[in-house]
């Protein structure tokens, strides 16, 4: 079953436990925030990620801010709580999950600005637990849905980690090899270690292991030969910003891996929930891409790999243009030759 990646404990005084992904899969490791500050900093260290799980932690930020100690009038409480939300949106600024979930607690911070503080902070919480429980229903249908597309005996590629670690519950692409599991189908998956962060090695692999799905590692550079091989019947991810045309931003390096399985014609899935969708975002050029420190790649996990000064470029996400996607599987269905018309249908139902 999968763990609670975001958890908050307690009442209108409680606190958000976080797994804390940078340790995994050494130790499992709980964080324990207690303060807009220090979720900020977990979203930024990646101590949280996975768009959907970033959105559902970010939801309880304005809940920690309105729990300061001298705010005894409401409209003070709301402008803590504002200023919360608009520092958060700094700390990643490609998944659109965070924006998402924090404009929607902003929403009902403003409808309830007439309450008592003490009941303004329980309707906070209220939103903020609604997201979490929400986002739990949607993987679980997600996972269905993806499911469709595995069949029995499937070889399945994947890159970086969409499993329980990175939203609420299930998964996204990883909900759906969960579900075919569950349904007794036979799956291989061949998981990228994805660098320079090896989520795929560290976590996706973590994941697979405790279902009992049967997994091997491979690095980033030996897709295309596993492929060549025959090894490969499909491609499936996640996805943290998918644009109004289709185009969809994920870990650096599954634009590669979406090139390469049309050069060898084998479908390319992608799994996401309807809040990854930003159509005002008319394709993916639009799509802000965040670039990450150099000593991810030069002292990646704290030992030098590369000559000090060396000049670094790493950007944290790519874009694949809807041409490479097979579909896109959502809560809602499955998205089936994904472009400006088929995303506009799917999401309007």
């Amino acid at each position: 079953m999968p763990v609670d990646t975001v958890k908050w404990k307690g009442g209108i005084d409680g606190a958000l436990e976080l797994i804390d992904q940078t340790a995994l899969p050494e130790r499992l490791r709980v964080l324990t925030v207690r303060t807009v500050g220090r979720l900020w900093r977990a979203i930024k260290r990646m101590e949280i990620r996975g768009a959907p799980a970033i959105g559902v932690a970010a939801a309880f930020g304005p809940v920690l801010a309105a729990q300061k100690p001298r705010a005894r009038e409401t409209k003070t409480l709301l402008a803590h709580v504002l200023e919360a939300i608009d520092y958060l949106g700094t700390s990643r600024p490609t998944a659109v999950n965070l924006f998402w979930a924090l404009e929607r607690v902003g929403k009902a911070a403003r409808k309830h600005a007439d309450r008592s503080p003490r009941q303004f902070r329980k309707e906070l919480l209220a939103e903020a637990r609604r997201i979490l429980e929400e986002d739990k229903t949607i993987c679980r249908k997600m996972g269905r849905n993806g499911a469709r597309l595995i069949p029995e005996g499937a070889r399945v590629l994947t890159h970086c980690n969409a499993g329980g670690l990175a939203t609420a519950d299930y998964g996204t692409a990883l909900a759906a090899m969960f579900e075919a599991h569950a349904q007794k189908k036979k799956i291989h998956v061949f998981v990228d270690e994805t660098r320079p962060l090896l989520q795929g090695a560290r976590l996706t692999t973590w994941e697979l292991m405790r279902e009992g799905i049967d997994c091997t590692l491979i690095c980033d550079s030996m897709a295309a030969q596993v492929m060549k091989e025959g090894r490969v019947d499909m491609v499936i991810t996640g996805a943290d910003c998918i644009a109004a045309n289709g185009d969809a931003a994920n870990k650096i390096g599954t634009y590669g891996l979406s090139v390469l399985a049309r050069y060898h014609k084998i479908p390319f899935y992608i799994v996401a929930p309807t809040s990854s969708f930003d159509l005002t975002l008319r394709s993916g050029k639009q799509i802000p891409i965040e670039e990450r420190g150099a000593e991810e790649i030069t002292c990646g996990f704290g030992r030098r790999t590369a000559p000090k000064n060396v000049k670094v470029y790493s950007p944290a996400f790519d874009v694949t243009p809807h041409r490479n996607i097979t579909a896109i599987v959502t809560e809602k269905g499955i998205i089936r030759t994904p472009n400006r018309e088929t995303v506009a249908k799917a999401l309007a139902k």
